[in-house]
């Protein structure tokens, strides 16, 4: 539940902080390889108070400008998702199913990783900490693994009991969602649109993308960066 004067949306460390009320909720061991640098990419199609931003961290090296501009993708309803089972459980327990049945009553919000990169493995505790930041709102947390079943328990070790976590070895999730570089920080609605995303690690890009979450299921959300948090870079090729 939050507050009536509860602080609402997200915003980067030096913000100052943003107050308003809060309207009814929506309800409805890494692996280590070396990719170039590509640019980063961000989407949003929510967050008006975000869209000004459109250059990368000033301090950042190698990554290209920031886009930012309205996303129209609509994942397929027949897309299937893997979750990833726990160790010596059934068969079944492992099944696909539809992403409207992953849809029925939460939104999804997903991190996606690619667990044979350096990249993911640098923004893996900051996407741990995001994602707590939203555990209990109206979107489901999510890491999304572009491997299978054995590799992503090496990649992701404990977290795979604290998270829902799903298997992409086919990077089908990948595609559908038009991604080009990843990790990516990613939010579909329950009717099955890319809200907002955001490619690689920028403090901006992964603002756009959690304040579309705060916006739609009307939910506080962390600071973005804080201490500890990487120095922007772009993502490897997806």
């Amino acid at each position: 539940i939050v507050p009536e004067r509860a602080e609402r949306g997200c915003r980067l460390a030096h913000h100052p902080r943003r107050f308003g009320a809060v309207g009814p909720g929506e309800i409805a061991q890494v692996l280590d390889r070396v990719h170039a640098a590509q640019g980063t990419r961000v989407a949003s199609g929510v967050s008006p108070r975000m869209r000004h931003m459109t250059g990368a961290d000033s301090g950042s090296r190698g990554v290209g400008p920031v886009r930012s501009g309205p996303v129209a993708t609509k994942l397929p309803s027949n897309l299937q998702l893997a979750p990833l089972a726990p160790a010596g459980a059934p068969a079944k327990a492992a099944a696909a199913r539809p992403l409207d049945e992953w849809l029925t009553t939460f939104h999804l919000a997903a991190v996606v990783l690619d667990p044979y990169t350096n990249e993911s493995s640098w923004v893996l505790k900051t996407a741990v900490r995001v994602l707590e930041g939203f555990r209990g709102s109206h979107a489901r947390v999510a890491f999304v693994v572009t491997a299978d079943a054995d590799d992503t328990r090496r990649f992701l070790g404990p977290l795979t009991e604290r998270f829902l976590v799903f298997t992409d070895p086919d990077r089908a999730f990948v595609k559908a969602a038009g991604l080009a570089t990843l990790p990516a920080f990613v939010f579909v609605r329950v009717d099955g649109e890319v809200v907002a995303s955001a490619e690689g690690w920028s403090p901006e890009g992964w603002v756009t993308v959690a304040d579309a979450i705060s916006e739609t299921t009307s939910w506080s959300c962390p600071t973005i960066p804080m201490a500890g948090d990487p120095h922007a870079f772009a993502g490897a090729p997806a």
